[in-house]
């Protein structure tokens, strides 16, 4: 026979005090593991969701990143005569031969840097990136000296505001628009014309070459036509798999959110613990009482570890709506990989908020356990003549 529900949450209202110590505390633990789990979903979505699937990303053999590589011009031409590759209206290729390198800027308010990425593209790397849409000002022109900055990198970094003027290498370049990528990982970088760069940063061979594929279909068979090709050595991958490599640099961020959430959760189970052993002391009589009524000892049990989860769940909403108000928060740290700016935003999504509420579960099944043990183990008679 079990113990009514109701039983349960009118022990947690009457002892008032305890039960919102232990809720605020349970509260505290889940709010700190959710903003630090969105920290880390915000960084790996940010390098998961860029790219598109019919595109396809060539860099040297061996190379991890854009920075690391290089494809010389000689090899870009040869690159556009390999069958598989979407052709434009006029029916050329849809190639784009980029360069990206590294500047350092001054963050806003502080006397810290942190290297960004500058990207070299031509129109047909614009148009490879239809997600990437302009919010202020407007498109570069070639080979003229300009620039367009993505907001996020605008907001933190002094000299990337529209009409500022950016040193890139041995050349000035006037910002004159602001653009938006959608939360992928274009968001971290400042664009130009390929050729602008090359020359500002005496480039004679591009980093990288991206062309879309005729359909995702033939997409991995245009990737091993290239990997074939003896006179290239090149490497190739699809867009969506090369920036999901990426993804390392979200590691250090989610194992620092995990064991914090260990230890914070460790004293959130004592706290837990040391409730429900101040219940047992405070309703001794009762548990005789109810044990003399015919429950058993696995019925008790089971209901001051309920009494313990209903208490921890409580602590879990609540800890996952303190903190919602972080999510869309933007920010930014160090990719390891290239050691540039990764800009992104806080992202609390509903699986997050789920495994949260796992979480807080846990504590108090964890935190109620010894408790209820020590309850349902407590003798009859002692029970009954405890003042």
């Amino acid at each position: 026979m079990a113990i009514p529900l109701k039983y349960n949450l009118r022990n947690l209202i009457v002892r008032r005090v305890s039960t919102l110590m232990t809720i605020g505390t349970i509260a505290l633990v889940v709010a700190v593991f959710v903003a630090l789990m969105s920290l880390a979903n915000g960084l790996n979505s940010s390098l998961v969701e860029t790219g598109s699937p019919e595109n396809v990303v060539i860099l040297r053999d061996g190379a991890q990143t854009e920075m690391q590589s290089f494809v010389t011009k000689e090899a870009f031409q040869v690159i556009q005569t390999i069958p598989g590759i979407a052709r434009d209206t006029q029916g050329k290729p849809i190639a784009s031969g980029e360069v990206v390198v590294l500047i350092n800027l001054l963050r806003r308010g502080d006397i810290s840097a942190s290297n960004v990425t500058v990207r070299g593209v031509s129109e047909t790397g614009v148009a490879l990136r239809p997600h990437l849409k302009l919010v202020g000002g407007r498109m570069f022109r070639p080979d003229v000296g300009e620039a367009i900055v993505s907001r996020k990198i605008a907001d933190r970094f002094q000299g990337a505001s529209l009409g500022d003027e950016l040193q890139l290498g041995r050349r000035k370049f006037a910002v004159v628009g602001i653009f938006d990528a959608g939360g992928t990982g274009f968001d971290s970088e400042i664009w130009s014309d390929v050729v602008g760069v090359s020359d500002a940063f005496d480039r004679a061979s591009y980093s990288s070459v991206l062309l879309r594929a005729e359909n995702v279909a033939t997409r991995d068979q245009l990737v091993s036509r290239i990997e074939a090709e003896q006179r290239l050595k090149l490497e190739s991958k699809s867009e969506l798999a090369y920036y999901e490599e990426q993804t390392s640099a979200s590691g250090p961020i989610r194992g620092l959110g995990i064991f914090v959430a260990i230890i914070m959760g460790i004293g959130a189970c004592f706290g837990g613990m040391n409730t429900m052993y101040a219940s047992v002391a405070y309703r001794t009589r009762e548990i005789g009482t109810l044990r003399a009524l015919g429950f058993s000892k696995l019925s008790i049990m089971t209901s001051f570890v309920i009494e313990s989860m209903i208490l921890a769940l409580i602590g879990g909403v609540i800890g996952c709506l303190l903190a919602l108000p972080v999510n869309g928060i933007a920010t930014g740290t160090m990719n390891f990989r290239t050691f540039s700016e990764v800009a992104f935003s806080f992202r609390i999504t509903p699986d997050l908020l789920l495994s949260a509420l796992v979480f807080s579960l846990l504590l108090g099944f964890i935190g109620g356990l010894l408790p209820s043990r020590t309850a349902a183990r407590m003798p009859i008679t002692k029970a009954l003549r405890e003042i």
